[in-house]
């Protein structure tokens, strides 16, 4: 190519004007937001904590699902103990501290406990699970656990401290069997924690004051953890979130206080038509820009924009699906 950006033809000697290939930068792009800015940034620091998608298939169809899960669903396909050997292997030469479930429903996985009992004989594992019947139905597999090397703890969906408003999303009768599941599981010597909606403007403190009261009633400690989650939308969806830049990075200036956001720390596995895959984090699996790569040590040199619209939710609330234990 020719400083002036012709090519010269050899058989004809003509001059032919060059063709860009690059497509121009679209309005909500990788690195720059609508309006232009340079997009906030991850770099990730080490892994200290694996995700482990198990599909989304539920025996749920709560209409707020931010998997969009469903009975039979498939758009995550369930994942299998000898797709994830390997990743679990790698995670544990790097220095994990920590592998997490999520779904879906784990528990619909025929696989899951199996995952689970290997998982658990190499580092602590946390499990995101409704705690409905599903569970209880593999407490005789679930009960061995307790004798592996390293602990599993659960966290149960308990959307709000009122059964008729929880089971409105969840189904009749969800509520109460999920309550027998933290019940139970604590029994057994299970540290359980809870997910709960975020309300607008809630009174945090008041509100789960309203839960102690229901575990009283229902002889379950007063000591249970809770998560709050903001609603997050269904896959695909845009809730009109504003967009993070470098200047509002600035919030945020140190490596330690970046530990805010799960990208810095976190990978989660995902199955896909091209085998597993490694994710920047449990809430963007559904754009595949924020696929990594096929190996955990590849995804951790890839810098994560802050893009997609649940990336703000991390930014103000430091919406973490984690949780030591």
């Amino acid at each position: 190519m020719t400083s002036t950006g012709f090519v010269q033809s050899p058989s004809k000697n003509a001059r032919i004007p060059a063709v860009n290939i690059v497509s121009p930068r679209h309005v909500d792009s990788w690195t720059h937001t609508r309006g232009g800015d340079p997009r906030g940034f991850i770099d990730a620091t080490r892994l200290r904590e694996l995700w482990i998608h198990t599909g989304t298939a539920c025996n749920l169809a709560c209409p707020f699902c931010l998997e969009g899960s469903r009975p039979g669903d498939t758009r995550i396909p369930a994942i299998t103990l000898e797709e994830l050997r390997p990743f679990i292997h790698e995670a544990v030469d790097m220095g994990v501290e920590q592998f997490s479930f999520t779904g879906g429903e784990p528990f619909v996985i025929r696989d899951f406990v199996n995952i689970l009992d290997y998982a658990s004989r190499h580092k602590p594992c946390f499990v995101l699970t409704n705690g409905t019947r599903v569970l209880m139905q593999r407490a005789h597999q679930i009960l061995p656990l307790l004798d592996n090397p390293f602990s599993v703890s659960f966290r149960i969906s308990l959307d709000y401290p009122d059964a008729v408003r929880h089971d409105a999303g969840r189904g009749e009768g969800s509520f109460a069997e999920s309550l027998q599941s933290i019940r139970w599981l604590h029994e057994q010597g299970f540290k359980v924690s809870v997910a709960r909606q975020m309300e607008a403007d809630e009174n945090s403190g008041a509100i789960e004051a309203q839960y102690r009261d229901v575990f009283h009633q229902h002889d379950i400690p007063q000591a249970v953890a809770f998560t709050a989650f903001p609603d997050f939308g269904v896959p695909g969806t845009e809730d009109g979130s504003p967009e993070v830049t470098e200047n509002c990075m600035e919030k945020y200036p140190t490596t330690q206080s970046r530990e805010h956001f799960m990208c810095t720390h976190t990978r989660m596995l995902i199955n896909t038509e091209r085998g597993v895959r490694v994710y920047a984090c449990t809430l963007v699996d559904d754009d595949p820009d924020y696929d990594l790569g096929g190996t955990l040590a590849e995804s951790m040199e890839t810098r994560i924009m802050l893009r997609h619209h649940r990336c703000f939710s991390c930014y103000r609330f430091g919406a973490s699906c984690s949780a030591p234990v």
